[in-house]
């Protein structure tokens, strides 16, 4: 990324797990990347298929101008809380926005998916965070023991396709839903409607964006491909063989010491970062 790209750079968008978090925790350096680039004026969005259970808690609590979770069936994000005799400790609400094609998780055609992948992959189970969740299932390979191989993951996969259904593949779970959204679909809607964000030259093949954005795995290739700043960090590397469409800069460390870095590389690139200019 040159100077004049970082220059024009207003959102950083971020997977969470395996991009900002190391072995399922939040490291002090990714979380004071995420306040410092906060701190800078610039707008942060984490983009996840984690649940609305905690996209709740991150709205509230960590240094961001919104989540998109569910893999896009949801964003959340504060607001100043306008009259009223509100609790002075409590200045923000929370609101909410739901994809208008998200289906809710009850669906009997995920509880078919679920039936045939337990059967056809051995090991394969619910995600610990499945209670939190509204619109997904979420199928655990890889967080919890035992790790099954990737291969196993596509055939999850691949069973939610033969079924009718969206799915994707994390770097620990394999997200299923009913609903044509993704990440992107989302992130675009909510950059657009809540900061005025146009898309108009965001696209791949451009000479810049407004845009990074930051991930680990499949289910961030729509946001490698729309957006020409996109980074990763360095534990991609193990899914080069299912992303056609690869962010045009990889770190040289992994997980969050990863994003930490391209923070770094975007604040130091980015004229006027210290006296927090960006609006």
């Amino acid at each position: 990324m040159i100077r004049a790209e970082a220059a024009a750079v207003r959102y950083v968008l971020m997977d969470i797990d395996d991009t900002i978090t190391a072995e399922g925790k939040l490291p002090a350096s990714s979380y004071n990347a995420l306040w410092k680039l906060h701190d800078a004026g610039l707008k942060v969005i984490p983009v996840t298929g984690r649940p609305a259970g905690w996209c709740d808690m991150i709205a509230r609590e960590w240094p961001v101008d919104g989540v998109v979770g569910e893999n896009g069936a949801l964003v959340f994000w504060e607001e100043p809380r306008t009259g009223g005799t509100a609790n002075p400790l409590r200045r923000r609400v929370l609101k909410a926005e739901y994809h208008p094609g998200a289906v809710r998780n009850d669906h009997p055609a995920l509880a078919r998916i679920r039936r045939r992948a337990f059967e056809e992959v051995p090991g394969l189970r619910d995600a610990k965070d499945q209670f939190a969740r509204l619109f997904d299932i979420a199928l655990d390979f890889a967080e919890e023991d035992p790790v099954l191989p990737l291969s196993d993951a596509e055939r999850a996969r691949a069973i939610a396709a033969e079924e009718g259904a969206m799915a994707k593949v994390s770097s620990i779970h394999v997200n299923v839903w009913m609903g044509k959204y993704d990440k992107l679909s989302m992130a675009e809607h909510f950059l657009s409607r809540r900061f005025g964000w146009r898309p108009e030259g965001a696209g791949k093949g451009c000479g810049g964006g407004q845009v990074v954005f930051v991930g680990d795995s499949p289910n961030d290739e729509p946001m490698f491909a729309r957006f020409p700043l996109s980074c990763a960090v360095a534990n991609i590397h193990r899914y080069e063989n299912l992303i056609s469409d690869f962010p045009g800069f990889v770190s040289s460390k992994e997980c969050g010491e990863g994003f930490a870095e391209i923070a770094e590389a975007i604040l130091r690139k980015t004229e006027g970062f210290q006296e927090g200019r960006y609006e």
